[in-house]
């Protein structure tokens, strides 16, 4: 199997919010490369070294790297836009620049390869019983009775590919009904707002913290006929960001997504809560295996009574009402 190096700049002080990110989406094999660790190891043994080569010296100057392997198929592609998503949210809350830059670098891939990339790994695919997944390149072979998404997923997390998405995508068509709302928290490339509507939900709200997901989004609404005045995407906190709790709070909706991360549903439950008509569903998943009762204990803490919880290889979603 060939892997990528992902690396993310960042500072001392950012190494624990990146690594703890990082290893909430699965990855666990860290590598830390931070200059002043390297400073202060140097000083501290400075009476065993005759030479230091000038080469560690540079690759060791400048940003702290964390860095991460990813492979080389479509689950590592998912994860590179997962990752990218993450950092982005990350640098949402990075007040006085503490953390540094945070981005993200592929070795070996260029922003412009990115499409290239995806035609490589991502086919059409069927997901559920009600729903198939195809690519903006690709062509369909024969007629089908389900409902067709079709994607660019440009540098955004969302393809169908994933377990995550699996998981979200199997309960919206079990439980987006005609002329319902729908709320996707964290929408990425805008798959599960989307896809409701073509499951006839009437309308849809998409928020999320990196604003590249809107052009993502709506250019993905716009590949499936999708109007405008049914579909709404913007970016921002959902939490602290007053013009974004001032659209999302237009409504109520029947139906409310959070394909994102542990810690972050745990952080949203109560506000997806208020969101919510009476009787309505919030779906969540992201849920890296080991985290699910805590994330359980917090959905019920909000108000929610659990409705459904379902396991793929190493991700949970959790379904509560």
């Amino acid at each position: 199997m060939n892997w990528l190096k992902v690396t993310v700049y960042t500072t001392t002080d950012g190494i624990e919010p990146v690594s703890g990110r990082l290893m909430q989406l699965g990855i666990t094999g860290l590598v830390i490369e931070d200059e002043s660790e390297f400073n202060d190891f140097l000083e501290e043994t400075k009476d065993s070294w005759d030479y230091v080569d000038e080469d560690l010296v540079e690759k060791m100057s400048g940003d702290t790297r964390v860095i991460a392997y990813v492979s080389d198929d479509m689950s590592g592609r998912e994860l590179l836009a997962a990752i990218k998503s993450s950092m982005a949210e990350l640098a949402h809350m990075n007040e006085n620049n503490i953390y540094g830059r945070l981005e993200t670098e592929i070795e070996g891939t260029k922003t412009e390869d990115w499409a290239n990339a995806w035609r490589q790994y991502f086919h059409t695919m069927e997901i559920g019983e009600k729903i198939l997944v195809k690519p903006q390149w690709e062509e369909l072979t024969e007629p089908t009775d389900r409902v067709v998404f079709n994607i660019n997923p440009g540098m955004s997390f969302g393809t169908g590919s994933h377990e995550t998405t699996q998981l979200c995508l199997s309960q919206l068509e079990k439980y987006v009904t005609p002329g319902c709302r729908m709320l996707d928290l964290g929408c990425g490339s805008g798959i599960l707002s989307v896809v409701s509507l073509l499951l006839g939900a009437e309308s849809a709200v998409a928020v999320d913290i990196d604003p590249n997901c809107i052009d993502t989004a709506y250019e993905n609404a716009d590949m499936n006929n999708i109007d405008r005045d049914r579909y709404t995407v913007i970016s921002g906190n959902v939490l602290t960001d007053p013009d974004v709790k001032e659209v999302i709070s237009q409504h109520k909706y029947e139906v409310v997504a959070a394909n994102i991360v542990a810690d972050v549903i745990i952080g949203l439950a109560p506000a997806a809560r208020l969101y919510m008509k009476e009787g309505g569903v919030f779906i969540t998943s992201g849920i890296i295996d080991g985290r699910q009762e805590e994330v359980k204990s917090a959905l019920i803490d909000a108000g929610f009574s659990i409705a459904n919880m379902e396991r793929r290889k190493d991700w949970w979603s959790i379904v509560c009402k």
